[in-house]
């Protein structure tokens, strides 16, 4: 693929799919955001999402990456990348609900092939239907890169278990009907040198014991967050995802897939703003009235933006055809999370540059989408920890 900030693509199916795709976000759903005065530091409700969720189902995007059994349209990784991709440029404050990343299908990952038939019919299908949400709850305070050392207890009890703990950082927490909760099983990992076992539950967030609370703002601003608080919970053993102990293997089986996912839609934002700081350096004036674009120092900056972008988006393309392919990606995984998340920052500070005292004000998509960006690094495993895990394979010879 070429460079360009508005890419054409090859594959038909792929550029029929991003057409309608941006006449939806640039026409109905912009109108809906507007009529409705919806901001990215807005407080968003369920009410605000489920017409987008609807909606999309009848336009073909909401779990569009699904298998055709469950109503997708089986779609590659490299087709579902280019539509996230389009959803990080489109500036929609919504665009996270279209395909089902928002308490959606895409929330809920691959555990599809996890579920029992009982699971599906009372809370996967619905989900895919529009009907139910939900959270993915792993995180806890102290259990973030180490999510061996999470504190989430479940105790059996008669024909289920009981959970206790606190998770923290459960995107769409706020919106969803029910959480996939990961928690070490009582009476495992306790004693020196006994190794701890974990399982998956699928918790009714109604549930007594069960608490959904604020979670801290992040820096984004975003309130789309929350808090899962269990205290002797109890969850029904129809409710627990494959076997005792296979919970991060459920859990952590998406994060390849998901660390790779991730990357188109920081490169569509950043594609947006340097699509917005090239307006800018075109029609703001300096001195003697020339455009801020004439001057080689800025030339050069935006050489550097766009010269990043490309390198970044080139690198996560060759992966996801390689992940296409059915090969082993675990390297290039770490090294796409790492380098979109550095080079993406890199330009979007730089896009704060050039807007000058615009890129520092807040309210300015420029300014939102900087910090957007800078969460990326800690997110979904810090740059750090894509380094630990390149240099592993590395040494392993992988």
């Amino acid at each position: 693929m070429t460079f360009s900030l508005r890419p054409a693509y090859d594959d038909p199916r792929t550029a029929e799919l991003v057409d309608r795709l941006r006449d939806y976000l640039d026409g109905e759903l912009a109108d809906y955001e507007r009529e409705h005065g919806l901001t990215d530091s807005g407080r968003l409700t369920r009410a605000d999402l489920e017409p987008v969720w609807h909606r999309s189902i009848e336009l073909g995007f909401y779990g569009i990456h699904l298998p055709k059994e469950h109503g997708g349209q089986d779609l590659t990784f490299s087709q579902l990348a280019a539509l996230k991709k389009e959803l990080g440029a489109s500036g929609r404050v919504l665009s996270h609900s279209v395909l089902g990343d928002m308490g959606g299908p895409l929330r809920a990952g691959d555990i599809l092939k996890h579920a029992t038939e009982h699971q599906l019919d009372t809370y996967l299908l619905p989900l895919i239907r529009g009907e139910r949400a939900c959270c993915f709850s792993l995180t806890e305070t102290d259990a973030g890169s180490d999510v061996r050392s999470m504190r989430t207890v479940a105790v059996p009890d008669g024909d289920g278990y009981r959970l206790t703990g606190h998770k923290v950082f459960s995107s769409a927490g706020p919106f969803a009907d029910f959480a996939i909760v990961v928690a070490r099983m009582a009476g495992t990992g306790e004693a020196e040198g006994d190794k701890p076992s974990f399982s998956a539950f699928l918790v009714d967030l109604d549930s007594p014991g069960c608490r959904v609370e604020d979670d801290a703002t992040p820096m984004s601003g975003e309130h789309i967050e929350s808090d899962i608080v269990l205290d002797d919970c109890y969850v029904p053993a129809a409710n627990l995802m494959g076997a005792e102990g296979d919970g991060l293997r459920i859990a952590l089986g998406r994060v390849t897939t998901n660390r790779l996912l991730h990357c188109p839609t920081v490169l569509g934002l950043t594609r947006r703003a340097l699509d917005l700081t090239l307006q800018r350096a075109r029609t703001r004036k300096v001195a003697g009235g020339r455009p801020l674009i004439s001057l080689q120092a800025i030339q050069h900056k935006l050489a550097d933006m766009a010269t990043d972008l490309y390198a970044a988006r080139s690198m996560t393309y060759a992966a996801l055809k390689a992940l296409d392919e059915g090969r082993d990606v675990r390297t290039e995984a770490f090294m796409c999370k790492l380098f979109v998340a550095e080079s993406c920052f890199r330009i979007l500070d730089e896009a704060v540059q050039i807007h000058g005292k615009e890129g520092l004000t807040q309210g300015n998509e420029v300014e939102f989408m900087f910090r957007k960006v800078r969460m990326f690094r800690v997110l979904t495993g810090t740059s750090e920890i894509q380094r630990n895990g390149i240099a592993k394979l590395l040494a392993s010879g992988t």
